[in-house]
């Protein structure tokens, strides 16, 4: 039966008219998009490409002709963010009604619903954060861990839930994980099942447990399953390439073997594979449903010809580690750019460290005075430990900046205070404008409508205000209609709605990030900064897979700018230092008069082509044959007693722990505990000698070498 929108509330207008407004603007393949309204649909969007229109725009069609009913639709995607901006869209679009959720925002009201009905008694608490259950249940075990250690474990718990592993499973399917927080992996396997002891002890669930719980419910209890499947008819997934096996199993029951499905993403986006996350279910999609349309969405209306042809020369340059076996479904959407013609991009070299971050805050300052705003530019990175040289450089400069990643918008002091004030004014407005009379309210707390000359705390508290302004003044254009002008009440009611979306406005400021974090985002103005080997590729990318992972970050960073687009490294850490590093191999055919490198195949070490046959390793104090990895690494039997200086071990351990919080990585990936021994015991002298050694790889050898020899030979 088709869903007649004269008894849905909506806004009531010529059925012609509503059809005409949202497919305007739309190029051919978004409109394929935005038509096709039943049945499976894969929805190829390359980045740029107005993937979140045409979905938008598709559902918005689908309820004004009466083929959806917008409460019996759900569009999922990963971030709270993204949800937020999606509502805002549909809402815009006069379907305001539909539900954008995450995955987990979905999962956990429904499980709030269910629960009393399908378990019994009240949900147990939700646990926020996995650290201090974590180190309680190594204490459980006797387990040393460190800071770092416990946020390495809990990473790898929450991969092993969203695969769908136990602390039993775990075993069998973890060979290839490395040793997180220096554990062995029957170690982490018996922690993770403490880990589950310590939670059920305390009533509390994390968050994956959330979607395992409703899984099981829906999988258990057919009335729960049919319930639901009542309620939502037509389902919506963006950022399909991101979805792990827990979610494709939570989707599954929702659909319950209707295909009522629209799935979006790019499999070139794929950058969350440490997670659990697999593009495998977007490239399989076409053979999962073979009836399904296909729709490539390539037309970029992101960025200029330049930076296009830069990110589609990234991708076209790889040479293995593909994400899919068909060669059709892994070959990359090449894109098309529609705008005109922009500057060429800057490849920029440096002497070290502070002199790259220095040269990037003198472009940035001489953008600025073009005419670029500073919220229009963005400096991306790859380790959240590049930050500080960029905020000292900007500092010096004079220049604002904003840290995505660092406090939230809606917890700062003056926007909490900011939000009190616009609720007790809205008790008593007068009929005023509204942008006049947020700029009134917020005067009290401090703003004004020129930016202060000085910076620091004044600045960012300014900055802060100044965006809840710029916010109001927009919003005022967009939600108001001949039948109802926005108001301070509906103002502050959207800020709530921001806040517990975290949904925060435009901050004036230069963006400082990690290239992970800023997916999904864009600027007129982009530095790719430290770009070398050992951080682009990082260090432990150590697989073809892992270092085509990295190529597919690097392209979601070029792919942000729209306009001017900046790469930078440095030859030297330190002023002064030994100038050892070299440019990313990423690069080899992005620079001028450079070809693309040689495969991945040839450069990384432990691939067929460089693997050697050795005989069994044996311990050079019992003489007996060693069966593990760490026994190899060492040398010796684990109970044979050790052959190091314990205070250069634990420098060593003291050093890898802060490299680790620097470059916010697990600390195993800069070394494991295996390695450390087996440097401390062997005390190289030199590079050559350091090589030589189990589990220090030339990436490894470029980016630590000279730290590790000064303090063996210091210690």
């Amino acid at each position: 039966m088709s869903f007649d929108p004269q008894q849905s509330g909506l806004p009531v207008m010529d059925e012609r008219t509503a059809e005409e407004r949202i497919l305007a603007g739309l190029d051919d393949e978004q409109r394929a998009v935005a038509t096709t309204l039943n049945g499976p649909l894969c929805v190829l969007a390359g980045a740029g490409t107005g993937k979140t229109r045409a979905i938008t725009h598709r559902i918005a069609y689908g309820v004004h002709t009466g083929v959806y009913n917008p409460n019996r639709l759900l569009a999922v995607t990963f971030t709270a963010r993204a949800a937020a901006e999606m509502r805002t869209r549909l809402r815009d679009l006069g379907v305001g009604t539909v539900q954008a959720r995450t995955f987990h925002a979905a999962a956990l009201r429904q499980l709030q619903y269910f629960w009393p009905h399908a378990v019994g008694g009240q949900l147990p608490g939700l646990l926020d954060y996995k650290a201090q259950i974590i180190a309680e249940a190594a204490r459980r075990l006797r387990l040393p861990t460190d800071r770092a250690a416990v946020r390495d474990l809990a990473a790898e718990i929450e991969w092993a839930k969203v695969s769908m592993l136990t602390p039993e499973t775990y075993l069998l399917k973890a060979e290839d994980r490395g040793e997180p927080g220096g554990l062995d992996k029957v170690a982490v396997g018996r922690l993770f099942q403490a880990y589950e002891d310590v939670k059920a002890d305390r009533n509390l669930i994390d968050f994956e447990d959330v979607l395992l719980i409703t899984v099981g419910i829906l999988q258990e209890d057919p009335r729960v399953a049919a319930t639901v499947r009542d309620q939502y008819r037509h389902f919506v997934v963006d950022e399909y390439q991101d979805v792990s096996p827990l979610q494709q199993r939570m989707l599954d029951l929702w659909l319950g073997g209707r295909d009522e499905l629209c799935v979006v993403g790019d499999a070139s986006q794929t950058i969350y594979s440490f997670t659990g996350a697999t593009p495998r279910h977007l490239l399989d999609f076409p053979k999962r449903y073979p009836e399904a349309n296909v729709v490539k969405l390539v037309r970029d209306y992101r960025s200029t010809p330049q930076v296009v042809g830069l990110a589609n020369s990234l991708l076209g340059n790889r040479r293995s580690g593909g994400l899919s076996a068909d060669a059709l479904w892994s070959k990359p959407l090449e894109l098309i750019a529609q705008r005109p013609n922009g500057p060429a991009s800057e490849f920029l070299e440096c002497s070290d460290d502070e002199a790259e971050a220095a040269a990037v805050a003198s472009r940035i300052k001489a953008l600025m005075a073009n005419g670029t705003q500073a919220s229009e530019i963005a400096v991306l990175f790859r380790t959240n430990g590049q930050s500080e040289a960029y905020e000292q450089a900007l500092t010096a400069a004079n220049v604002g900046y904003q840290l995505r990643g660092g406090e939230r918008f809606f917890a700062r002091k003056e926007v909490r205070d900011a939000m009190l004030q616009l609720r007790a004014a809205s008790r008593a407005a007068e009929d005023e404008a509204l942008g006049q009379l947020v700029r009134d309210v917020l005067h009290n707390l401090g703003y004004q409508e020129e930016a202060p000359k000085t910076g620091g705390a004044v600045r960012e508290r300014w900055e802060s205000l100044s965006a809840i302004v710029a916010l109001a003044d927009e919003l005022v254009v967009s939600r108001s209609t001949p039948e109802h002008t926005f108001t301070l009440i509906d103002f502050v009611a959207e800020l709530q709605d921001r806040a517990t979306a975290q949904h925060a406005p435009t901050v004036q400021g230069v963006t400082l990030a990690s290239l992970h974090s800023a997916k999904g985002l864009e600027w007129d103005a982009v530095f790719l900064v430290g770009l070398s080997e050992g951080l682009m590729p990082i260090s432990f990318a150590d697989t073809p897979e892992t270092v085509d992972e990295e190529r597919r970050l690097l392209y979601v960073g070029i792919t942000r700018a729209r306009e001017f687009l900046n790469f930078s490294w440095s030859t030297a850490r330190t002023p002064g230092g030994r100038a050892n590093r070299r440019p990313s191999r990423f690069l080899d055919g992005l620079r001028p008069n450079t070809s693309a490198s040689a495969p991945a195949s040839a450069r990384l070490p432990g691939t067929k082509k460089s693997r050697k046959a050795v005989g069994p390793s044996v311990c050079r104090v019992c003489g007996k044959i060693l069966s593990t990895g760490a026994e190899r690494k060492t040398g010796r039997c684990a109970d044979c007693p050790p052959g190091y200086d314990e205070a250069v071990f634990e420098e060593l351990r003291e050093w890898r722990l802060g490299e680790a919080t620097s470059a916010n990585v697990p600390a195993f990936v800069v070394f494991t505990d295996a390695t450390l021994m087996a440097i401390a015991e062997a005390a190289p002298q030199d590079l050559d000698a350091l090589a030589a050694l189990p589990g220090v790889g030339p990436s490894k050898l470029e980016r630590y070498g000279e730290d590790v020899l000064d303090i063996v030979a210091n210690g």
